[in-house]
């Protein structure tokens, strides 16, 4: 299982919070994670492991899309500051078509992130 994880710079504080959460089942699931350069390096600080790809505005987001398109993703969690202007927004908007179009389960808020989790680790 691989879940790709995303965050805008407004809500980055809220993916490690989301996170800390489920450091346990984490550790002890055979979950892998991969992110955005950015979100990745915030992520590692409070020692999770997690493969990083390029920052969101420079492909990252691109990049995720392709696992996407591949198959290679079992969830994306993407949280979105929609109150701020992305410069990357056709990339954020490529991101969420390919999920909808591969039926890969997109969670782009805390509260969705949170009861999709649940259900996935509710497995190990």
């Amino acid at each position: 299982m691989k879940i790709a994880l995303i965050a805008h710079d407004g809500k980055k504080a809220d993916m490690v919070h989301f996170l800390s959460g489920f450091k346990k089942q984490l550790q002890n699931s055979n979950i892998e994670l991969v992110a955005t350069g950015t979100t990745g390096s915030h992520i590692e600080k409070i020692g999770i492991k997690v493969q990083k790809v390029l920052s969101g505005p420079i492909g990252g987001d691109a990049q995720i899309a392709a696992m996407a398109a591949q198959k290679e993703l079992t969830m994306v969690i993407f949280f979105r500051d929609p109150l701020d202007k992305h410069p990357h927004e056709p990339d954020v908007q490529m991101l969420m078509r390919i999920c909808d179009v591969h039926n890969i389960p997109l969670a782009t808020n805390p509260a969705a992130a949170d009861l999709m989790f649940k259900q996935l680790t509710s497995q190990f």
